[in-house]
């Protein structure tokens, strides 16, 4: 299975890259790493890329790394469609005090717009 993660800088993400490549080892699927632009996280890409490649030397694992710019719901289902990936993956949300999950407008916007299956690692 090919799949694309979305990764921001935030603490949701970097969970969610933890996930992703545990599952990617086990299930022997192919992992690409897409590094978005996101205001709201103070990481540089050059951060996000060291943890990336610290994350993946721990695992023992491969993946492709690619940078996007512009609105990064948008890039994410442009790569994902362009490279064909099977599904793609997201860490956010978080529950209200009510119990209903509430969505950043990233994860929003790609759960409402993608045309393959959206996993989102809480």
């Amino acid at each position: 299975m090919k799949t694309l993660l979305g990764i921001g800088g935030s603490d949701d993400s970097l969970y969610a890259l933890e996930k992703a490549i545990e599952r990617a080892k086990e299930a022997d699927d192919d992992l690409t790493i897409a590094i978005v632009e996101n205001s709201d996280s103070d990481m540089t890409e050059a951060d996000l890329r060291d943890r990336i490649a610290a994350a993946l030397g721990e695992a023992g694992f491969d993946a492709d790394i690619e940078s996007l710019s512009g609105h990064p719901g948008s890039q994410l289902l442009e790569l994902a469609e362009r490279g064909s990936f099977d599904r793609i993956v997201l860490g956010g949300g978080e529950t209200s005090p009510l119990g209903k999950v509430q969505l950043g407008s990233i994860s929003e916007f790609v759960l409402l717009n993608a045309q393959t299956t959206v996993t989102l690692i809480r």
